[in-house]
């Protein structure tokens, strides 16, 4: 089979595991809600990141669910134990989830969380899934085929990044996460419109053209970003490291990413704006 022949089918064979991933997400979500509704107990992590039964309840269902669609690829979740890089190093194809990212806006009750689910290959995201449960709302992103988003159990809906950046940008800030260096680039942008959102919600509003860049100049792991990476190079965007090249995953033994920018255009715009003194 010739080198084209051989990218179509994996293609078409990566293309095929979106319903499954729908439907995973969708039971994952019943389990968050379930917790949601009521009062929730909450406990800190080693890092004093906050864990709750819902992040434990939904990464259950979603392993397992992984684990059932390909058991040779390994599955890599926020609430997994850690993996040593002498291992994870080897894989050429994973599964990379976090089953709910924004636990801080789930125990603060305003929504905005998400559940992500990513396929690495290479290092890089080729699929993402982002479900947003308290909406039932799902998109998702195959790169070098499309984005879409289907409310419930609806039809995907192909989405795209806007066309050009507005004259006012749309800039993207973390609900949670906000600092000098987010409040140092937008005074260099100045002309500008704020949009505060939280999770992976920020690369949903890009993929579908309500916002232009999304600055990201505080920490973060991969689990927090690869789903929302796919479905944003899927739309037609992009997310690079502050020397322009890709984010990239598993290529070192921590799990945090670099500060990066997700966007559209043309990402040196937002660069050289960063690296204005």
């Amino acid at each position: 089979m010739t080198q084209l022949g051989t990218h179509l089918e994996q293609q078409q064979d990566l293309a095929g595991l979106i319903p499954n991933l729908r439907a995973l997400a969708n039971r994952a979500a019943v389990e968050i809600l379930d917790v949601y509704s009521r009062d929730v107990d909450v406990t800190l992590k080693s890092d004093d990141s906050p864990l709750t039964e819902a992040d434990l309840r939904a990464h259950r269902v979603i392993c397992a669910g992984l684990e059932s669609i390909n058991p040779r690829w390994p599955v890599l979740s926020e609430e997994s134990k850690p993996v040593e890089y002498a291992k994870r190093k080897l894989w050429d194809t994973y599964w990379l989830v976090d089953p709910l990212d924004g636990t801080r806006e789930f125990v603060s009750r305003n929504g905005e969380f998400t559940i992500n689910i990513a396929l690495i290959i290479r290092s890089r995201p080729v699929l993402g899934l982002v479900q947003i449960p308290v909406q039932d709302l799902t998109y998702v992103g195959h790169v070098g085929v499309g984005a879409w988003r289907a409310k419930g159990e609806e039809p995907l809906e192909p989405i795209h990044v806007a066309k050009e950046v507005a004259p006012s940008p749309r800039v993207l800030g973390s609900r949670s996460h906000r600092g000098d260096s987010l409040n140092a680039f937008l005074e260099r942008v100045k002309n500008f419109q704020l949009i505060g959102a939280g999770s992976s919600l920020k690369f949903c509003q890009l993929a579908e053209g309500l916002a232009d860049v999304y600055p990201r100049l505080g920490p973060t792991s991969e689990w927090d970003t690869a789903a929302g990476q796919a479905l944003l190079e899927a739309a037609g965007g992009y997310v690079v490291t502050l020397d322009g090249q890709p984010l990239r995953y598993n290529t070192k033994a921590e799990l945090l990413n670099p500060h990066f920018l997700a966007g559209i255009g043309d990402p040196n715009r937002w660069l050289d704006v960063l690296h204005t003194p």
